[in-house]
């Protein structure tokens, strides 16, 4: 899984800090790294110099192999806070699109696997 991370201009971006978001991503995402091609995590400060609450943008893009990419934003106060709880979402989104493509129609249902008749 390659990993990309990308600051925008009000955001400052130091190797020390792309490598902590490097291994961020590698932990939230552990379970589907060998599923996905590429990881894109792009940073941003909507409001440049200004401050306000939930000015800074976390965008996560993953490319699952063989499938469309999938993408989630965060925004939150801090850079940090936006990154976690996009990583947050995109785990979640991609358990769900995994799950669906591991589910089976016409398999037992959860009803059926746990009666004991």
């Amino acid at each position: 899984m390659q990993i990309v991370i990308d600051t925008g201009h009000n955001v400052e971006g130091s190797e020390d800090f792309s490598a902590h978001i490097e291994a961020g991503v590698k932990s939230a995402l552990l379970h589907y790294t060998e599923k996905l091609t590429r990881v894109e995590v792009h940073l941003s400060d909507k409001n440049a110099a200004k401050s306000g609450s939930d000015d800074k943008r976390c965008l996560i893009e993953a490319r699952p192999a063989g499938l469309e990419p999938v993408t989630v934003t965060n925004d939150a106060a801090t850079v940090q806070a936006a990154f976690d709880g996009a990583a947050k979402k995109m785990s979640h989104l991609l358990e769900t699109t995994f799950g669906k493509l591991n589910h089976h129609k016409g398999g037992a249902s959860i009803k059926m696997a746990t009666r004991s008749d």
